[in-house]
């Protein structure tokens, strides 16, 4: 018997957010939260491994913007500092038409999301172990991808020194992030601009099945990163001090 995470919690918030899914997709999400808890008791991927958390902070969190943000068909996207693949891997599911990139920092969760790729059939999926800040300073990454999202934990000003430098100008950066983050935004849009992005609004987005909000950043790429950009994690710690 599979380990499931909340499949009528998980259908009720799709449904809620006029998201359609087809029985394969459904049970990708199953074989995927199944993979979630057997490693997390390997190695840390994530606290939430209850299964209404899983269905509701992990999965619906994750295609939640697709309710709100439009993916052309046959996109080029990144998902920097992915972790346990969110909110990359739920997409994609979702949506198997876009070619996806998963980023992370750590080889032990690209060992977790190769055996998630290949257990759910995943095409067009790359797991990369790579520091974003010195895999966006190589040529066949930089600048060439489409959109690029990430939930991940860190300040917008450091989360986006990180991620404009992989998409093309035209391209678009999604931050899903808590919240109250006006102030974060507002003080970070000095570095947007130097890195050639520019902010087109801040989307809040009411997560189904719960009583959370979850904010998108979204930051179109007006012009190309300079070649400065992103510097070395070191003097990006530093200069948020």
């Amino acid at each position: 018997m599979m380990f499931i995470m909340n499949k009528q919690l998980f259908l009720n918030g799709l449904e809620k957010l006029n998201i359609a899914i087809t029985n394969t997709q459904i049970e990708q999400f199953e074989k995927y939260s199944t993979l979630l808890k057997e490693w997390n008791e390997k190695i840390n991927l994530t606290a939430i491994t209850d299964d209404d958390g899983i269905s509701i902070k992990h999965f619906l969190d994750c295609v939640l913007l697709l309710k709100y943000i439009d993916v052309p068909e046959n996109s080029a996207v990144a998902d920097i500092g992915t972790g346990a693949g969110f909110p990359g891997l739920p997409v994609k599911i979702i949506r198997s038409d876009i070619s996806l990139c998963l980023v992370d920092s750590l080889n032990k969760r690209i060992n977790f999301l190769n055996e998630v790729k290949k257990y759910l059939g995943l095409n067009n999926t790359k797991c990369i172990h790579a520091r974003a800040e010195e895999l966006a300073k190589k040529h066949e990454y930089r600048e060439s991808f489409d959109m690029c999202f990430s939930r991940a934990v860190a300040n917008m000003t450091v989360l986006c020194e990180y991620c404009l430098p992989f998409i093309r100008v035209g391209g678009t950066f999604v931050a899903l992030k808590s919240s109250g983050i006006e102030e974060e935004v507002n003080e970070s849009l000095s570095m947007i601009g130097n890195l050639g992005g520019k902010v087109r609004e801040i989307i809040s987005a009411p997560l189904p099945e719960s009583d959370i909000t979850r904010n998108l950043v979204v930051i179109d790429k007006i012009k190309e990163t300079p070649k400065s950009f992103p510097r070395s994690a070191k003097r990006i710690k530093q200069s948020r001090k």
